[in-house]
């Protein structure tokens, strides 16, 4: 007989394992049950949510468009759809308060993820590009609060958008890190540089696994990974990519009458076969 806490224990274990410096845990974000599989069936380690590619195929826009219970429904989708340890990004935590925070987490682990992403950048709020970080560091440390009262070892990984936000440098965002790991995170996430220089910066300078957001003109994973990162991530990249082929396709087939931006896609059989595994 199995024991889901048991199991979701162990899945978090093994995602905690897999953040190592200079040997990167790569995450193509997935974004719904197909896009998760796929991800999976590529070979990857875990399966990462992406916020922004989640609200879009749910008919929201990105920046907390989405109430919990719709975010979190699809955490769930996604969770029963692969194997691999599922980690969310759960946007500033779907609260107003360090209390709602810390009920979000509690159904992230429902939901069967056993990490989350939690940026310091408020949606709403009509205050400054980013919270206080005393304020954001309560908020970290209601989220390990509650992933500890249930007894699993969620990794909390802080988001700090200093530079996608252009709100500070290196110094400033080396502060807040510290700040939110001594509040619990456990690994640090900053977007919106993938500079060298910078990243090795960071990684030198911050105690704990770093997370960059990469794509199309960073350095490849192999680069990022001798600087000194932890895990490398594309966001909604994938995502725009896909819904790029939707709208070329369209395009192509209203404007010219033809079918070519759809050659190349997956065969019929193939994805209907891996949604019908069993997981």
């Amino acid at each position: 007989m199995t024991n889901p806490a048991a199991e979701l224990r162990d899945r978090a274990l093994a995602f905690r394992s897999l953040h190592v410096p200079g040997r990167p845990l790569i995450l193509p974000n997935a974004w719904d049950a197909a896009s998760a599989r796929l991800v999976e069936d590529a070979g990857a380690a875990a399966v990462a949510t992406t916020s922004a590619g989640v609200a879009w195929v749910l008919g929201a826009a990105d920046g907390e468009g989405l109430d919990r219970g719709r975010a979190l429904r699809a955490v769930t989708q996604i969770a029963g759809a692969v194997r691999v340890p599922v980690t969310a990004d759960i946007e500033s935590g779907y609260a107003q308060d360090p209390a709602g925070v810390g009920d979000t987490v509690r159904a992230v682990l429902a939901a069967g993820a056993v990490g989350v992403n939690i940026e310091d950048a408020p949606h709403g709020t009509g205050g400054g590009p980013l919270r206080p970080a005393g304020e954001q560091a309560e908020r970290i440390a209601a989220a390990r609060a509650a992933a500890d009262g249930a007894g699993v070892p969620l990794f909390v990984n802080a988001r700090v958008d200093t530079f996608l936000c252009g709100a500070g440098g290196v110094d400033d965002t080396v502060e807040r890190a510290a700040a939110y790991l001594a509040a619990g995170a456990d690994g640090i996430f900053v977007p919106g540089t993938v500079d060298p220089g910078t990243v090795k910066e960071l990684a030198g300078r911050i105690d704990a696994p770093l997370n960059v957001m990469a794509g199309p003109g960073a350095p490849p994973a192999a680069e990022l990974a001798a600087l000194g990162v932890a895990r490398v991530s594309v966001g909604s990249g994938i995502a725009q990519a896909a819904h790029a082929l939707v709208r070329r396709a369209a395009r192509e087939l209203l404007d010219d009458g033809t079918y070519e931006a759809q050659a190349g896609g997956l065969a019929y059989g193939t994805l209907n076969a891996l949604m019908a595994e069993a997981r």
